[in-house]
């Protein structure tokens, strides 16, 4: 594409779109591997269902979780979302946050939407929203593409940082207008939005906070004492409850998903995923400082195997 900015994958995409002549558009990643006929899958999907449909999603999965402890909090966290979550979400109605890749659209239907959001580091998450709210549906095909994740905490530090600020990007701008949303949408599709992209972003920065303030009680030996008020004593419970609930029901979709999948071996894996979560709430601070000084940098994921030192 010509060497202006901004420098980020839509912009590229975009430029793209220009020369397809084609009635179908796919995205696919240079790493990626899709399923043999996962193309001649999406093409019949289309024919068959409604013609609302906007987007097939293929399922995203990852072909190298030996590699690193990363690579294998990626594979459970990549088959919990895309074999649990997003059928989930598609089956309710609700609108989908697309992946970055395996995505296939009408043609039409993008040049319609105005394609991608140049300035956008997360255009698949924008996406799934804008064809949302223009009336259209996605579907989740039953079909792999399997991807490869980064496989040093450098290379999954700055792809997730990039990740939230798309995240917080796409959040505040789709929320500008609330009631707005909420007529394109309707109450439970703005609520999907608030809960998924808003809940993402919030438990993110906010997860770190109650370790600290765990700490603060153990330290100070407050942490068994009784509390001050019933009101206090209420909310505290409330809050254990919720972490501890949180942290059970994602580890046991986490644990079933990779165990669907075949990798039973990633199982006990699955029990680390609160350490996961703490390294991003890292890169959610990251991402907030990067969306208030360099919003659109687009910090490119190095692909390939890793390079030994001499």
């Amino acid at each position: 594409m010509p060497p202006a900015p901004p420098l980020t994958k839509p912009k590229a995409l975009n430029y793209a779109l220009q020369f397809a002549r084609g009635e179908y558009v796919v995205v696919y990643d240079a790493e990626d591997r899709p399923h043999p006929d996962q193309l001649r899958r999406a093409l019949e999907a289309f024919r068959s269902l409604p013609p609302d449909l906007g987007c097939v999603q293929a399922r995203l999965n990852i072909y190298n979780p030996r590699a690193s402890w990363f690579t294998r909090q990626f594979t459970i966290e990549y088959s919990a979302l895309f074999d649990a979550i997003l059928p989930a979400l598609a089956r309710l109605g609700l609108p989908l946050p697309l992946g970055g890749t395996s995505n296939h659209f009408r043609r039409e239907t993008l040049v319609a939407v105005g394609g991608w959001d140049p300035f956008n580091v997360t255009e698949d998450a924008d996406l799934g929203f804008r064809l949302a709210r223009k009336g259209w549906c996605t579907a989740v095909l039953d079909s792999t593409t399997w991807e490869e994740a980064p496989a040093t905490f450098g290379r999954w530090f700055r792809q997730r940082t990039r990740w939230l600020k798309g995240w917080i990007q796409t959040y505040l701008v789709h929320t500008r207008r609330p009631w707005r949303l909420n007529a394109e949408l309707g109450w439970r599709g703005a609520l999907g939005l608030h809960i998924l992209m808003g809940g993402l972003i919030l438990s993110a920065l906010a997860h770190p906070w109650f370790y600290a303030l765990l700490a603060y009680h153990a330290m100070s030996g407050q942490l068994f004492a009784p509390a001050d008020s019933l009101a206090g004593a209420a909310v505290w419970t409330i809050a254990c409850i919720n972490l501890g609930a949180g942290y059970l029901i994602s580890m046991l979709v986490g644990a079933l998903s990779v165990w669907r999948r075949g990798r039973p071996g990633l199982v006990l894996s699955a029990l680390l995923m609160p350490l996961t979560w703490l390294l991003i709430s890292a890169a959610a601070y990251r991402a907030l400082y990067q969306f208030a000084t360099r919003p659109y940098l687009w910090e490119k994921t190095e692909h390939g195997p890793l390079r030994r030192r001499r």
